[in-house]
């Protein structure tokens, strides 16, 4: 099963806690109230149950982080203080140091081991503060860890953390808290680009034709015969001129032909809004309590 830093699996787990952050607790031994060092993070298995408490081993071992499970852990928000069950220096020196690239069953394994040495074996405390951590973190969806009879042997295929309720578990309380959570549909909106609509000019070319009506001249030279032909003049009046000489000026009319632009239509581009209603259906869970105390007097309030 894989383990995540507690930020990176849920980045508002502050929001289930109430304001009293784990991380930056002090570590303190059992009984002694010597103190081992400080929880540096919380590691998470992949439904979100704690597993393991970061400790930075400052005070005793400078510069080496190790794992706490959450089962040998108290908690006393009271204090600000984190109870490590059965911790002693020769245990924390025997712990592999904490590797976050080697988060395998084989360095957890390594990790167990240390903690199942029977040197350092460990009996339930009755009055321990229950670690409110190990609680599901509310509408993250995370669920109680349960405690299962541990197995005398275990396997890379099939261990699972509620076999060792001794590391993993929790201790039961005579007066222990426990928080009902339910889930809840949360209805939001996200803007999402659906598409790109590009509106632009090209051009078309056609050859267009046009008729001009043009006019030419042409000079038309009639002769005629008058009526009085034959006729003698008066002397003088025949003007013999050399060389004279008759102009007519001829002109024609060429057809003048050129382009030019003229704004033909306006194009406007808007965006206009619709509205829709989403419906959404899914299957909500809400946490019960069960009292299982048969023949016992209970008292609700």
């Amino acid at each position: 099963m894989a383990l995540y830093k507690l930020h990176d699996f849920d980045p508002s787990y502050q929001d289930s806690f109430e304001g009293n952050d784990i991380k930056g607790l002090g570590v303190y031994t059992e009984g002694s109230d010597e103190k081992i060092g400080t929880v540096n993070d919380v590691l998470v298995d992949d439904e979100g149950h704690f597993r393991y408490l970061v400790v930075d081993l400052g005070f005793w071992i400078f510069g080496k982080k190790v794992l706490l499970p959450v089962g040998r852990t108290r908690i006393d928000y009271g204090r600000d203080r984190v109870y490590a069950v059965g911790m002693t220096r020769e245990q924390a020196e025997d712990l592999p140091e904490f590797d976050e690239r080697r988060l395998e069953y084989d360095y957890e394994e390594s990790v167990r081991n240390v903690y199942r040495n029977p040197k350092y074996s460990t009996t339930p405390l009755d009055t321990a503060t229950p670690l409110e951590a190990s609680a599901p973190l509310g509408t993250a969806g995370y669920t109680a860890a349960s405690s299962t009879p541990a197995t005398p042997s275990f396997s890379r295929d099939t261990y699972n953390y509620d076999q060792e309720p001794s590391l993993y578990g929790l201790n039961d309380r005579d007066h222990q808290t426990l928080k009902l959570y339910e889930e809840r549909l949360v209805a939001n909106k996200r803007r999402q680009k659906t598409g790109e609509v590009a509106v632009g000019k090209h051009i078309e070319t056609e050859t267009a034709r046009v008729a001009v009506p043009v006019e030419r001249e042409h000079v038309v030279i009639e002769r005629i015969t008058p009526e009085d032909a034959g006729r003698a003049v008066a002397p003088g009046e025949a003007n013999f001129r050399e060389g004279e000489v008759a102009r007519v000026e001829i002109h024609e009319e060429t057809a003048d032909i050129r382009k030019e632009a003229f704004v033909r239509e306006e194009v406007r581009v808007k965006k206009v809004v619709e509205q829709d209603t989403v419906e959404a259906q899914e299957t909500i869970r809400r946490e019960e309590l069960d009292v299982n105390a048969p023949g016992l007097p209970i008292e609700e309030r």
